[in-house]
């Protein structure tokens, strides 16, 4: 048997995703070049979108040297009009994994705090550059960072910061990685063009290395609101959410310390000279009610501990023992750990109790939790079995195990809070498709927002037929939350619903030049994996897809079936224009008559009813 003991260690996050990068799509140069765009752009985006800002971004990808094959180091540059970041902010924001403004529970973009640091570390680890972040957020001074990542400690090193004088806000960022351009460049192109498509109220520029300038203006001049954080649903939630929860309802023990007795001090209206415990006590009884907690959890203390403030500068509280009615503290002079009894019947105890046990069950669900109230918080105690009135910081492990289950079972609970989320809306999206596909036909709709364990969602879908699509359809363009999803496919729940319709019901057969748009907005997308590519088959948002397409598919199909009445009168008006004089000229001689039979009533009936069929057509289409 091996004498050889196993070596244990940390590492830190950033390290992690240095030795698994794939799993935030910087797998290759291809792709990392292609993710690195997408969390960039998507990044700029958010930013205007959550102070209402028009979005103008200007994104420049450009060789380091244009002569070298593929793959090569490029330098990927993504310029914004948005707020800008603080300078206090910049370096942890861009030289720390996992750090950013996207933890809470709202429609974004990003959700991982993973994209932008990622792509930096990527690119630090395949050419050894830093990070250039040029933000303004005043419109009159650029704060100039070049920054690396410490991979180990997962700590950003500033290597330069500047200062320079600008006219404009707005942040700019740019990175030096290797890539792929070769292979990524029609993904980019394609992003880019269906990230047009989706934020119509944005303009987005792409100057690419070869020297060209795609530019797509913004064609809609509203932006939508922006969404919001919500407070979580109950049935979103789980044991250890419960359990942080709790810890954050808590008020802790302030330290007391010579800044802390001096604010008692000052708020008692108290002189700096000493004062005697029951004159302190005293003053606190008659001031009681004007009190900050703080200071009322301090007093509480002094009541029990049967000390004044010098003495009480030379303890530390080190634990409060309700269970058992016990104060734990460390006497310095003493150099030991002193208990003593508290009576539960003393006024201040109450205070105590409220500090360390947190808040009552009920006041703790309609806190905590969006659309509960007093009275569903109630009934809900009753049916998980606790009392109202129970403090959620005396709850056992197996208890809280308890409240949660019934919070998962509970089916009195409203549906969750839909108000936050920001669907882009049926009238952006359909314009969106009438621009980019200047189809025959087009049909949206946006479904009745819906939830799936807790959390809120809301499909909009668009179909189009004819016009500039190309055959060989259904082309399907995936969005979650206003991102393109373009790798991935396979294994999406929008494909699964597209490939289990059966189209020849809808009148669609052989290979028709028709799209399907999707777009699922959430506070929290089901992506598979953290790098943002394809959705699971969650079952409610499966149904909300399957009925969404249902809807637009029997639009589809009343056009494609007007389009064949259509389609049939024009053939028999060519074919009465065609044989009808010939027929008229063979009875005209067969009877013996020199002048012919008056057909033209027959062609113009024909034509105006042929005319009729082609304007209920364009009135239904449009």
């Amino acid at each position: 048997m091996s004498s050889i003991k196993e070596k244990f260690n940390q590492i830190s996050p950033s390290e992690f995703f240095y030795s698994n990068r794939d799993l935030a799509g910087f797998s290759n140069p291809t792709r990392s070049l292609y993710t690195a765009v997408r969390e960039f752009v998507e990044n700029a985006l958010d930013a205007c979108d959550q102070k209402g800002i028009l979005p103008d971004v200007h994104l420049t990808i450009k060789a380091v040297d244009p002569e070298k094959p593929d793959p090569k180091p490029y330098i990927l540059t993504v310029k914004d009009n948005g707020p800008g970041i603080d300078a206090e902010h910049i370096p942890l924001a861009f030289g720390t994994v996992l750090y950013g403004s996207k933890f809470g529970l709202k429609q974004a973009r990003g959700m991982f705090g993973l994209g932008a640091t990622m792509a930096i570390l990527y690119g630090q680890i395949t050419t050894n550059k830093p990070v250039t972040v040029k933000s303004s957020v005043d419109g009159a001074t650029q704060h100039i960072f070049e920054l690396l990542l410490d991979i180990q400690k997962n700590k950003p090193v500033i290597v330069q910061h500047t200062t320079k004088e600008v006219s404009k806000k707005g942040l700019t960022v740019s990175i030096c990685l290797e890539g792929d351009y070769s292979k990524a460049g029609n993904k980019i192109r394609d992003y880019v063009y269906e990230t047009s498509l989706i934020t119509p109220y944005a303009s987005i520029t792409f100057d690419d290395p070869k020297g060209q300038k795609f530019s797509h203006p913004r064609f809609v001049k509203e932006i939508p609101p922006p969404p919001t954080i919500i407070r979580p649903h109950p049935h979103g939630i789980d044991v250890e959410r419960i359990r942080r929860m709790i810890v954050e309802s808590q008020f802790e023990i302030p330290t007391i310390d010579d800044a802390m007795i001096e604010k008692v001090r000052k708020d008692l209206g108290l002189s700096a000279k000493s004062f005697s415990f029951t004159g302190i006590m005293e003053k606190a009884k008659k001031k009681w009610k004007t009190l900050p907690r703080q200071v009322r959890v301090v007093i509480a203390l002094m009541s029990f501990l049967k000390m004044d403030f010098d003495k009480l500068s030379k303890i530390r509280i080190e634990d409060i023992d309700m269970p058992n009615n016990k104060l734990f503290y460390w006497d310095f002079g003493e150099s030991q750990s002193n208990s003593i009894d508290m009576d539960p019947e003393s006024p201040y105890y109450k205070q105590l109790t409220n500090t360390v046990q947190g808040e009552p069950l009920t006041t703790f669900l309609t806190k905590r939790f969006q659309r509960i109230g007093p009275t569903t918080a109630v009934k809900f105690a009753e049916f998980a079995g606790f009392k109202p009135e129970k403090r959620m910081g005396t709850l056992s492990n197996e208890e809280l195990v308890q409240l949660s289950d019934s919070l998962q079972k509970f089916e009195d609970f409203m549906a969750p809070d839909s108000t936050c989320l920001a669907p882009l809306g049926e009238d952006p999206l359909e314009k969106g498709i009438k621009k980019f596909f200047n189809p025959d036909f087009t049909a949206v709709v946006q479904r009745p927002p819906s939830a799936y364990s807790g959390f809120p969602f809301i499909v909009e879908m668009g179909i189009a037929y004819g016009g500039d699509i190309k055959s060989g359809g259904p082309h399907v363009y995936r969005y979650a939350n206003r991102i393109p999803l373009l790798y991935d496919e396979g294994s999406d729940v929008v494909l699964k619903v597209v490939n289990d319709t059966d189209w020849g019901r809808y009148k669609v057969k052989g290979d028709p030049p028709f799209i399907i748009v999707s777009h699922i907005c959430s506070t929290r997308i089901p992506y598979k994996t953290a790098g943002k590519e394809n959705v699971a088959d969650r079952q409610e948002i499966e149904r909300e897809l399957r009925l969404a397409l249902q809807f637009l598919s029997r639009k589809l199909a009343a056009y494609m079936s007007k389009r064949g009445q259509a389609d049939m009168a024009k053939k028999r008006a060519n074919l009465y224009a065609k044989y009808i004089p010939l027929i008229a000229e063979f009875c005209t001689e067969l009877a013996g008559k020199k002048k012919a039979p008056n057909y033209q009533k027959i062609l113009d009936d024909n034509t105006v009813e042929s005319k009729k069929v082609e304007e209920e057509k364009e009135i239904e289409n449009n």
